[in-house]
């Protein structure tokens, strides 16, 4: 029951190991095999005790010195932390039936007893370095390990520290033959030139068996662990690194614009159908090869409006005429468009339209200077009034891109403010009755200038009566 405790422990152990999480591709790695136990590195005289060389010496005498269960008496479990190195832990079990000693002061009496088949039983922990990828090897994984352990022997027990050396030969990613020489030192007391059972002799274990390396993840299950597939959640293909190609265009799909078309490396896997250069997605006439400025369509009139919009497409047009050239309705030279007056004939100087003649001015004014108001009033005087400001009307309309000012003036008599004020409402007065003849109130401006313009002398009655009148100007 004693021995049956001790195995529950060791197994309770290895698997508390695998509780923890796994990060990378394989990182556990089981084993078990046979082991074998030597005790010749404690058969030294009192005198020959710290002599190094002594310890390896006869190493591989097996038949006379090496204990081996003939049955799996060990197993071990371990897992990469990183940087080539792994943690493991590691039960075994053996039954002592030679034991190695020095019963005289020469070599030659190292003698081999049997302690009485002592059952052994070990518990190790160590940390190993793997030398596997600094070879650049996929085979051979020579390695170094460091570590301590717990040693029950008998119905004895120590502690043991375990520097050791191994070789694996890895058959593929998972499966390999594993080989392990531990030197298990003890401090204690080794009986050495007794015949009795040792306390806590220094030991050498070897063991020999398969290992399983396990734990890889593959969450979308194909092939390839998610540790080195760029794409872990989508089944893919090996030769890009695990991601998908849809349409089989040599594109990975995260990286195609078109995943599920058949495309070109050149247009991140999209197809073009006119072989134009631009991408059918993008091509607003898939079908018939284009320009790259109007979206892959043609403009057969190089006027820079696609044929499909344009209205004109065999004759070059603008853009804003939707590609037809622009007409010159009054065919004066100015286009439509820019003619202020795209009915009537006019000059490039008047945008178009007819520029006023001297004529029309001089009959204006002639018209104008007739308009009498009542004395100190803004009211007309003569019953002509409305005929004139008729026949002034009608030449204005015939320049309706002209602007025009309406300026009242008075005499010098009365104060200025007076004048100022009767100035402009006269000139008010003679603007409201040719917008009322049809006039755009828009091209018109009415302003007063009071007594300050005058054209004649304000010291005779004449002079007076020339000075107060009405005009209409070109504006400016």
């Amino acid at each position: 029951m004693k021995h049956l405790n001790k195995i529950f422990v060791i197994v309770i152990m290895v698997m508390s190991l695998n509780s923890y999480a796994q990060d990378s591709n394989n990182p556990w790695a089981l084993s078990f095999g046979v082991n074998a136990i030597d005790s010749r590195t404690s058969a030294n005289s009192a005198d020959r005790r710290g002599n190094f060389p002594d310890h390896f010496e006869q190493f591989f005498k097996v038949k006379r010195d090496w204990n081996i269960l003939p049955s799996v008496s060990y197993i071990s479990l371990s897992r990469y932390v990183g940087d080539n190195f792994s943690f493991g832990i590691q039960g075994s079990i053996n039954k002592m039936s030679k034991y190695v000693n020095w019963q005289g002061p020469t070599q030659a009496d190292v003698v081999v007893i049997n302690p009485g088949d002592l059952m052994y039983y070990g518990i190790d922990a160590n940390v190993k370095y793997s030398f596997m990828s600094l070879i650049k090897s996929k085979v051979i994984d020579p390695s170094l390990h460091f570590g301590g352990g717990y040693t029950f022997l008998g119905d004895h027990s120590y502690g043991t520290v375990n520097p050791g050396a191994g070789l694996s030969f890895w058959f593929n990613d998972n499966i390999g033959l594993s080989l392990e020489s531990t030197y298990k030192v003890s401090f204690g007391d080794r009986n050495v030139g007794l015949t009795t059972a040792p306390k806590s002799p220094s030991l050498f274990q070897h063991t020999a068996g398969i290992t399983f390396k396990f734990g890889g993840k593959d969450t979308d299950g194909d092939g390839i662990y998610d540790k080195d597939d760029a794409c872990p959640t989508v089944a893919g293909l090996k030769q890009f690194k695990g991601c998908p190609d849809t349409d089989g265009d040599g594109i990975i799909d995260s990286l195609d614009a078109c995943p599920t078309e058949f495309g070109l490396a050149a247009l991140n896997g999209c197809p073009d159908k006119d072989g134009d250069g631009i991408a059918d997605k993008d091509d607003a006439c898939p079908e018939v090869a284009g320009l790259a400025s109007l979206k892959g369509c043609p403009d057969a009139d190089g006027d820079g409006v696609a044929d499909k919009d344009d209205k004109c497409p065999t004759v070059a047009g603008p853009k804003e005429n939707a590609g037809c050239p622009w007409p010159d309705t009054d065919g004066d030279g100015i286009l439509d468009k820019d003619d202020k007056c795209p009915d009537v004939k006019g000059t490039v100087a008047n945008n178009g339209c007819p520029e006023v003649a001297i004529q029309a001015l001089d009959a204006i004014q002639v018209e104008a200077r007739s308009i009498y108001f009542n004395s100190g009033k803004s009211t007309f005087k003569t019953e002509d009034v409305p005929v004139r400001l008729e026949a002034i009307a009608k030449i204005l309309k015939q320049y309706p891109n002209s602007k025009f000012s309406v300026q009242g003036h008075t005499d010098s008599d009365g104060s200025e403010k007076v004048n100022q004020k009767l100035s402009q409402d006269r000139a008010n007065a003679v603007k409201n009755a040719l917008v009322a003849n049809g006039v755009d109130g828009s091209k018109l401006s009415a302003i007063g200038y009071g007594s300050s313009m005058p054209i004649a002398t304000n010291k005779t009655k004449e002079g007076k009566a020339l000075n107060r009148r009405t005009e209409v100007k070109l504006a400016k």
